[in-house]
C-alpha cells in the first residue's frame, strides 16, 4: 500500500437532505486505499433557515479538527461571505463547493467546473465545440458553461426558464471569455438545428423529475450530448440521444471528478481517479443507493 505523509484526515459535507450522499464513501474508500484513515461526516441543515447556522457549523468543524468541507445545495453562494480566500474559479462562478481549512483560514474552491471538464475530455474526445447549446443556468449550468468555454467552445447559447438567470450567466461568461460568442437563447429549435453539441444542466431526467428536456426530434445524430444528471445514470435524454446515434456522456463523471479534485485539495495527496470511478460505478449499481454529491444542487 502506498505510503503518504499523513496518518489521518477529517472532512465533512454541509447541505440539506444529504443523508443518502455517496460522497463520504467515495472519499473514505480512497483514503483507505492511499494508506491513511479518512473520516468524513455529514452536517445536514435540512429544515434550518438563514445563514447563521453556517457560521456555527464552520466553527464546529474547525474546532473538531476537520481539514476540509464540501458544500452543496443550497449553500454554495451563502458560504462565500464566511471565507478568507477564494480561488479564481470560485470568484468567476460565484459559488464554492470545496473549502480547505488550514492554518486557521478558510480557502474556498469550486471543483464542479473541473469535474465536468475532465469528464467531458475523457468521455467525448475530439468533440466539435463550434456551437454549443446549454439548457440550464443554475448552479450546475454555471459550472458547465465555464468548463465548456475553458475547454475551447467558440459559441455557447444558454437557455433557462428564468430569462434573467440566463442573461446574468451570459454576461458573466462573456466577461471571462471575451473571445467566445455567448448569448441567451430564445429559439430552441433554431439553435439546435445548427448546434454541434448539447449540454443538459437542469433537474429534468432525475428520478423525481422524469422526462426529456428537449423534443426528441431535435436530437440529430451528428450532435454530442452531455448530461449532468447522474441519478439515474441512464436518463431519458441519454437513452434517446444514444438511440438516435448521438455521442453521449452521462453525469457520473462530473460527480466523481469534482470529488477527485476536492480530495486532492483537502489532503495534498493525488487520488486514483480510475479507482474512484470504479467505486462510484459499483455503488450506483447497488439497489436503493442515491448518488448525491457536492456537485448537486441543480
Amino acid at each position: 500500500m502506498k505510503k503518504v505523509g499523513i496518518a489521518s484526515f477529517k472532512a465533512g459535507l454541509i447541505g440539506k437532505g444529504i443523508q443518502a450522499s455517496l460522497t463520504p464513501a467515495l472519499h473514505m474508500a480512497e483514503g483507505r486505499a492511499q494508506g491513511f484513515e479518512y473520516f468524513y461526516e455529514l452536517f445536514d441543515l435540512d429544515g434550518v433557515v438563514g445563514s447563521e447556522p453556517l457560521t456555527n457549523f464552520l466553527a464546529e468543524a474547525e474546532g473538531r479538527g476537520l481539514g476540509g468541507l464540501n458544500i452543496t445545495h443550497p449553500f454554495k453562494q451563502q458560504i462565500i461571505e464566511f471565507l478568507d480566500t477564494l480561488s479564481d474559479e470560485a470568484v468567476a462562478l460565484g459559488a464554492v463547493n470545496t473549502i480547505v481549512l488550514r492554518g486557521g483560514r478558510r480557502h474556498g474552491h469550486n471543483t464542479d467546473w473541473w469535474g465536468f471538464a475532465e469528464s467531458f475530455r475523457r468521455g467525448l474526445p475530439r468533440a466539435d465545440l463550434t456551437s454549443v447549446v446549454q439548457l440550464g443556468a443554475g448552479g450546475a449550468g454555471a459550472a458547465t458553461a465555464f468548463a465548456i468555454l475553458r475547454s475551447g467552445a467558440a459559441g455557447l447559447t444558454i437557455f433557462d426558464q428564468d430569462e434573467s438567470r440566463s442573461l446574468a450567466l451570459v454576461e458573466n461568461m462573456q466577461r471571462h471569455f471575451p473571445n467566445a460568442f455567448v448569448k441567451a437563447g430564445a429559439d430552441l429549435s433554431g439553435a439546435m438545428a445548427t448546434a454541434s453539441g448539447l449540454i443538459h444542466a437542469t433537474p429534468t431526467g432525475m428520478a423525481k423529475y422524469p422526462g426529456l428536456p428537449v423534443p426528441a426530434d431535435l436530437l440529430r445524430f451528428s450532435l454530442w450530448v452531455a448530461e449532468v444528471v447522474y441519478f439515474p445514470l441512464s436518463t431519458e435524454l441519454v437513452i434517446e440521444a444514444g438511440r438516435r446515434g448521438c455521442r453521449t456522456l452521462n453525469g457520473g463523471g462530473m460527480a466523481v471528478f469534482q470529488a477527485v479534485k476536492a480530495f486532492q485539495l483537502f489532503t495534498g495527496v493525488e487520488p486514483d481517479a480510475e479507482r474512484m470511478l470504479k467505486h462510484f460505478e459499483e455503488m450506483t449499481r447497488t439497489p436503493g443507493r442515491s448518488a448525491v454529491a457536492p456537485g448537486d444542487g441543480r
